[in-house]
């Protein structure tokens, strides 16, 4: 199975943006917030928002218009996202700005000869959902946010302008997919034709097309993205090429304003996100599962500890292949989340062995009892917060590298593949290795499954912790871990975040574990009965944080090169 890795590496410093060797802003009293990111320019840019007069939401705008330029083979417009807020008046939001399946699909739209073809949903036409991340964005700024939206559309249009320069990572990723990239002429023209032959870290990528866009959608809003000149091409291409997206899709999406998923761990408040996230959901139902361990007597770092985490994920991620879909569309029992269920499968534990789970559990309220819709990288992360009491959680995402690998000609906007993360085929492993079932089938108008996890802790009723992370179904993982470390070992968030990690995802059944863990604990792991995978390093995370004595910090992935910044 595939997994991002990243390598340990320090932090650029850009302009008032200062960081330590793990890319973490010195606790500080800030004069107005704090912004992590997975890039030093997006991070400066959420930064300058926060001085032109911006609140956190403002910042997480600028950061995610920023990021779909220069970590544009993660997220963009032509992506979607999830978005958690705690907003100064106490009020907890989430919104929904994930893809949509456009209303010609078909839960055989990928099966040929009765089996998957993994090459129709990863790559191309058919792999595409209708975007929301622009619509997200545009939610949050007339309703949560202070400056114009157009004044931050300006503003990072004019990065993919000037240009900037690309990094290893970017490098990295461009090299996986070149030959996916040539397919498409504007996607060769702008990658590939538009660096060196051999690109390297350092090299100037501009996209005057992506600038027309973004300054497009300054002056015309959303209607040029939905009902407008984009919408129009983006069809245009789509019958060209056999594909399903039509003007109407993109004419009939909206942001689903969600209740969050809530609960309780160790007198802390957890906010995350609701289905179509799974993230949210089994974060909790783990947690809820740990809290039948003392962890701080096993100690951070320990095989015991290892051990018992990974075997809570193995439960949670059966559930997840069971039970998790989109709740418009299916019946997603409330009692994941429940504390009764939970101690339930703690019994089913042990703590020398490691345990053969068969199948998904039966939560409590199963037949009556359902997440509904409320109505009132290959992906990246970033975290904001302000002295006013604003704090952002958001995942952005265009699935797997480069997403479909098309842009939507003269427009420069890359579209997203998510269109992969529903169940092709009940039982077939998506891109991840992730099963899935009936809940998480293909249907019209149907947003699929994902692991995204903008997640807040609260402490007395006031945040404390902004996290979420990148990397595929590890974003469950990444995310648990940097809460225990937060709550459990009361470590900063770059301490959090710089502790080594684990991911067990139920099927296949291997954990992975970073070698930082050391040969002790991996060989206790192996005695215990796991099939362990040694990995460089797992996942990138971001995270904002305030501490018991009301230090705030904010903490950029060391494995990345990322950057945090206080203003």
């Amino acid at each position: 199975m595939t997994l991002l890795r990243f390598d340990l590496l320090r932090i650029l410093v850009l302009g008032a943006l200062w960081a330590l060797p793990l890319a973490a802003a010195e606790p500080s009293s800030p004069r107005k917030g704090l912004v992590a990111t997975v890039n030093p320019v997006a991070t400066e840019a959420g930064l300058q928002a926060f001085r032109d007069g911006g609140n956190a939401v403002d910042a997480a705008i600028a950061c995610a218009l920023t990021l779909g330029i220069v970590d544009g083979h993660n997220s963009g417009l032509g992506g979607g996202c999830f978005m958690t807020l705690r907003l100064a008046d106490g009020r907890l939001i989430t919104l929904d700005g994930r893809e949509m399946a456009p209303a010609a699909a078909t839960r055989d739209l990928f099966l040929r000869g009765g089996k998957a073809d993994p090459r129709l949903s990863q790559d191309g036409a058919l792999s595409v959902g209708i975007p929301g991340e622009f619509a997200t964005l545009a939610h949050a700024s007339t309703h949560h946010g202070r400056l114009p939206l157009g004044r931050l559309l300006e503003a990072a249009a004019r990065v993919a302008e000037t240009g900037f320069r690309v990094d290893r990572h970017y490098v990295g990723r461009l090299a996986e997919t070149r030959p996916g990239l040539a397919l498409f002429p504007d996607s060769e023209a702008i990658f590939l034709k538009g660096l060196p032959a051999t690109p390297s870290a350092g090299d100037l990528l501009r996209q005057s097309d992506l600038a027309r866009s973004y300054r497009q959608m300054a002056t015309n809003g959303v209607a040029w993205f939905y009902r407008g000149d984009f919408a129009r091409r983006t069809a245009e291409w789509m019958r060209a090429h056999g594909g399903l997206v039509t003007e109407a899709d993109f004419a009939r999406y909206e942001v689903v304003p969600r209740e969050p998923v809530r609960g309780t761990y160790r007198g802390h408040e957890i906010v995350s996100f609701p289905p179509p996230s799974s993230g949210g959901v089994h974060v909790l139902e783990i947690l809820n599962i740990l809290e039948h361990f003392d962890l701080v007597a096993m100690g951070d770092g320990s095989p015991e500890f290892a051990h018992v985490v990974a075997e809570a994920m193995k439960l949670a991620f059966a559930d997840r292949a069971r039970w998790l879909g989109d709740p418009d569309f299916a019946r997603v029992p409330k009692g994941l989340v429940s504390k009764e269920y939970a101690a339930g499968l703690a019994r089913r534990i042990r703590t020398d062995r490691a345990s053969v789970v068969a199948s998904a559990g039966t939560p409590p309220g199963a037949d009556r009892e359902w997440f509904t819709r409320e109505r009132n990288r290959h992906t990246t992360h970033f975290s904001t917060a302000d002295t006013e009491g604003n704090w952002v959680a958001c995942t952005a995402s265009l699935n797997t590298s480069f997403g479909s690998k098309v842009v939507v000609p003269g427009t420069g906007i890359l579209l997203n593949n998510h269109m992969d993360d529903f169940s092709a085929q009940p039982g077939v492993p998506n891109f991840f290795g992730l099963v899935g079932a009936e809940a998480n089938a293909i249907e019209a108008r149907k947003r699929p499954l994902s692991s995204m996890s903008p997640t807040l802790v609260l402490r007395d009723g006031r945040p404390i912790l902004s996290v979420g992370a990148a990397g595929g179904p590890t974003i469950i993982s990444q995310t648990l871990l940097a809460i225990l470390r937060t709550i459990d070992f009361r470590k900063p968030p770059r301490e959090a975040l710089a502790a080594p990690r684990l991911h067990h995802q139920w099927k296949p059944d291997e954990l992975h574990v970073e070698r930082a863990w050391g040969q002790e604990v991996i060989d206790g792991l192996k005695r215990r009965g796991h099939t362990v995978a040694a990995e460089a390093s797992i996942g990138s995370a971001q995270a904002v944080g305030r501490d018991a004595r009301g230090q705030w910090s904010a903490a950029a992935d060391p494995r990345g090169e990322g950057s945090a910044g206080v203003w």
